[in-house]
């Protein structure tokens, strides 16, 4: 076992999983930046709608 574990970790990385590893990154990252513009887009539109809440509330009926 700590011969098969010392290969593992003497051997030179593989390329190609350094490479899909760099893509995976480069994606979260791309994600967090989307999740971050939605929700102040979404905190925007929330504040858009509160501050029109009073043009919507009606005090008295409005078919009497």
């Amino acid at each position: 076992m700590a011969k098969a574990l010392y290969g593992h970790v003497g051997s030179a990385p593989d390329r190609r999983l350094i490479d899909e590893l760099t893509r995976l990154r480069a994606t979260v990252r791309a994600l967090e930046f989307e999740i971050a513009r939605l929700r102040a887009e979404n905190d925007r539109l929330t504040a858009a709608v509160s501050s029109q809440d009073d043009l919507l509330r009606v005090d008295e009926p409005a078919l009497t």
